[in-house]
């Protein structure tokens, strides 16, 4: 991904900001951000500054070129939602035993607004199982560039912030280490939403 020329132009276009890069740890993580827009593989690979190869559900393939294109470029993995997803994971543990990065939306489909899907362990299991941080990652104002229903990229703002890494080897003593992942999860991306949003 050309970062430089996709950070200008999403600065220009959107005004996107950026914060908490700084709090990205060196190595292979699993990024998992919160999920409003199409638009969102692009800004939180363009936040994270390196490459993250999301996983993307099958059922959004073939119905768009571009978004088809978009998405092996982006590298995307694809990964069944009605069968068992183990061809999927395999990729995404040996990317990350590789040193590479993977992304994840807990939510698991795109929503209209935060809080109406009930985030899935996914991400914490993938961090728990391949030993790396799951980085929480807020996406803020994608739903109004381009939400659901929309095609076209509108002139909004954006906001994205990397929040504090959690570290799974920190819940190895916990009786449900995935589901208290899970939560803080939702509890430091839910903080930056409500800040932006103001709900």
């Amino acid at each position: 991904m050309a970062i430089g020329p996709g950070r200008l132009l999403l600065r220009l276009w959107n005004r996107m900001t950026l914060a908490g890069e700084d709090l990205l740890p060196d190595g292979p993580v699993v990024v998992a951000a919160n999920h409003f827009s199409h638009l969102d593989p692009v800004v939180v690979g363009l936040a994270v500054r390196r490459p993250t190869r999301f996983l993307a559900v099958d059922e959004l393939y073939g119905n768009s070129r571009f978004f088809d294109g978009l998405t092996s470029w982006l590298g995307a993995i694809p990964m069944s939602r009605t069968r068992a997803p183990l061809g999927a994971l395999r990729l995404a543990l040996a990317e990350l035993a590789a040193g590479g990065s993977v992304g994840l939306y807990p939510e698991g489909v795109r929503v209209w607004r935060w809080g109406e899907q009930q985030p899935k362990r996914g991400a914490a299991w993938l961090a728990r199982r391949a030993g790396v941080p799951l980085v929480p990652v807020a996406v803020c104002g994608t739903d109004e560039a381009m939400g659901r229903g929309t095609a076209r990229i509108g002139r909004s703002p954006i906001h994205v912030q990397v929040c504090e890494p959690i570290m799974p080897g920190a819940f190895a003593d916990c009786p449900d280490p995935l589901g208290e992942m899970t939560a803080l999860w939702a509890e430091r991306v839910g903080s930056v939403l409500q800040s932006w949003y103001g709900a």
